[in-house]
């Protein structure tokens, strides 16, 4: 089970008897169900049985005449508060259910799990309560809510109107709750005559501005005073654009509160009758008062079972936070489609994998068509073709195996500013660090997880194996080699642009010192250049070509690098490291740094900042499994396993071809 509260699996197993075949037919909701110690069952349920029916949907009735029948407790199955990407009617399982033995969320006539939680439970846990704020924190960063086909890039009305909030017609939690249709009517002409000078934006349900269903209203021009936002904004983005809040029991009522609101209920929805909401037709057995953090705690944390379905396995509120982030971010990013460019063919499958959920992938070197955003891979030279949107380049934790073996990248970053490995112009991964400072402290408690849990698989970018040799005695430092045609070492070495100038300037600094060379993985398989001459391999004291370089670090006394990854790594391990050129990790308090200074780089930074920017906020992480997009986190665990990408055969066949037949090198690099 993940770190913190969450809800615990049903201690003895029940079978739980269900008739939809809805509940079969979702293997999601099946597993879920499973896992929270429900056994589905079929046929006649006994006195010690449940059944089990979703919400208060059609499909129920069957169920709830077999429960009466029978003299057996029903259970309701419904959606949790955070669902997926998509809605369920597109076709998209849920990261998790709940699962309520007393009644519905939404059905204010009897109390549900939720309310009996609400109302006794102490809610009074300082571990409890610092798990909601920091949860809270990462979904309004993140502008996650129960559906995400949301974009950041939508116009806004004007700052400082009233926002009326529509729901779907003949939703359950509108009748169940206490209200009907009129009651948006009479929702609608209250926010009119109480704010007569304010300007009214009706928000449409997501599932109403996708055409699934219809909602209470209809866009109307001759309303004076009316604005509909019929399109999919971030509802955070809305809701801070708000003075007030018209509900009648849309879940985002419940946001409202937790964006600050004290939004006005014209419904009984589950957050009501706290003292968190001004309710036109209370609840009257409701009568505590409660923070905005003990009603979160208790709706997203203690009643929902959340589901991970990398890890096929009950999870944290934060896993799942973690992957509806990843996955939402690639619809936003993706749904327009892309234009590639500079893409070697033996990378465009996974191109298209990797982005090609939403939209197409297309390759091709002219302008780009239509609404498609263009990328380029960063190393390509274009100087005639139109600046892309995006360079691309490979993220920090890469694979098990080498680029140049023709591995394929489990990261990938974008970066519409520059690319990080070029110190002369910003790039977005320095805008992210030189922000960092001022991320949530939820951030940074992730970023500490994250780097525990690095250090603890010794996950690195390659992730290549081996055995490292016994090292000379002494006072040791690790000098990383480098693939000196490499464009960070071009761009970010410096006055340093070889392996051998590398050594002597260490060497220069450190003459007592046993220096460790250890050559790149891709010039000690002949792939690329930088192979120390004869001559020049009397500067180190040893040299080690094979082995696991997270070994390595535990046996050595501090790293000297030019723009080495290794030195990050090392970073992550608590070592002291120098610099000799400008990596992006250099000039930002970290580092001791002998190259020549960035003078943008003026913040200083913690390892928990720098890590949050270059391994959560920069790259975008693939899961090879489910083939989605996936968190660095689950990332991390798919690399520490046997479960990541491996170069296909024939690309092996490739990769070994490119070592001896350089004239195929535009094809594989």
């Amino acid at each position: 089970m993940a770190r913190g509260y969450s809800r615990p699996p049903l201690s003895p197993r029940q079978k739980l008897f269900v008739y939809n075949g809805g509940f079969l037919k979702d293997r999601r909701i099946a597993h879920i169900l499973k896992s929270a110690g429900y056994d589905l069952s079929f046929g006649l349920p006994k006195a010690q049985d449940l059944v089990g029916v979703w919400g208060h949907s059609p499909t129920s009735k069957r169920g709830e005449a077999v429960a009466a029948r029978q003299d057996v407790p029903i259970v309701r199955v419904e959606d949790p508060f955070l669902r997926s990407l998509k809605p369920g009617r597109m076709g998209e399982p849920s990261f998790g259910l709940l699962v309520d033995h007393r009644s519905a969320h939404y059905d204010s006539r009897v109390p549900s799990d939720l309310e009996k939680i609400l109302t006794e439970h102490a809610l009074d846990d300082t571990a409890l309560l610092d798990q909601a704020r920091a949860a809270l924190a990462l979904i309004r960063r993140a502008h996650l809510s129960k559906y995400n086909l949301t974009r950041r890039d939508l116009p806004l009305p004007e700052l400082g109107y009233v926002l009326v909030i529509d729901q779907i017609k003949g939703d359950a939690s509108i009748s169940k709750g206490g209200a009907n249709a009129d009651r948006f009517a009479e929702m609608l002409l209250d926010a009119q005559l109480e704010n007569p000078n304010a300007r009214i934006v009706v928000k449409s349900h997501p599932e109403a501005a996708g055409g699934l269903r219809a909602g209470h209203f209809t866009p109307k021009t001759d309303v004076e005073r009316i604005s509909y936002v019929t399109q999919t904004p971030s509802p955070w983005d809305l809701l801070d654009g708000a003075t007030k809040v018209y509900t009648v029991s849309s879940q985002m009522g419940f946001e409202a509160i937790m964006a600050g609101h004290k939004p006005i209920v014209f419904g009984q929805p589950f957050y009501a009758g706290w003292g968190l909401t001004e309710d036109r037709f209370p609840v009257t057995r409701r009568q505590r008062k409660l923070s905005r953090a003990q009603l979160f705690a208790a709706a997203q944390i203690l009643y929902p079972y959340w589901y991970d379905p990398h890890e096929k396995s009950l999870c944290s509120l934060d896993q799942v936070i973690y992957g509806l982030e990843a996955q939402t971010r690639a619809w936003r990013e993706d749904s327009a489609g892309w234009q590639a460019s500079g893409v070697r063919l033996w990378k465009r499958p996974h191109f298209k994998a990797f982005f090609g959920t939403h939209a197409p992938v297309r390759f091709s070197d002219n302008s780009a068509e239509g609404s498609a955003k263009t990328m380029r891979w960063a190393k390509t030279e274009h100087s005639q073709a139109p600046a892309p949107d995006v360079l691309v380049e490979d993220g920090f934790l890469r694979s098990k195996g080498l680029g140049a073996e023709l591995v394929p990248p489990l990261s990938l970053a974008l970066d519409d500013l520059g690319i990080y490995y070029d110190p002369s112009k910003p790039s977005r991964l320095e805008r992210l660090i030189e922000f960092s400072p001022n991320l949530p402290e939820a951030c940074l408690a992730r970023s500490h997880r994250l780097i525990r849990q690095i250090v603890k698989t010794r996950v690195t970018k390659y992730n290549l194996p081996g055995l490292v040799p016994e090292l000379k005695t002494g006072y040791k430092i690790l000098v990383p080699g480098q693939v000196e045609d490499d464009a960070s070492v071009r761009l970010g070495g410096g006055e340093i642009q070889t392996n051998r100038a590398l050594l002597e300037r260490v060497r220069y600094e450190n003459p007592e010192a046993v220096l460790i060379y250890k050559p790149h993985p891709d010039v000690v398989a002949g792939l690329r250049p930088g192979a120390l001459s004869a001559d020049a391999i009397g500067l180190a004291d040893q040299i080690v070509e094979q082995g696991d370089p997270i070994s390595l670090l535990h046996e050595v006394n501090e790293v000297w690098t030019l723009t080495s990854l290794l030195g990050f790594e090392a970073l992550i391990r608590g070592m002291n490291v120098t610099t000799l050129g400008q990596p992006f990790y250099a000039g930002w308090g970290l580092t001791r740094d002998l190259g020549a200074p960035v003078p943008r780089r003026t913040a200083k930074v913690t390892l928990p900042c720098l890590v949050h920017a270059a391994l959560i906020d920069y790259p975008r992480y693939y899961d090879p499994v489910l083939r989605r997009a996936a968190s660095p986190e689950t990332v991390v665990r798919r690399l520490s396993s046997d479960a990541s990408t491996h170069a296909s055969p024939s690309l092996r066949i490739l990769s070994k071809a490119q070592g001896v037949a350089a004239s195929i090198k535009p094809i594989w690099r």
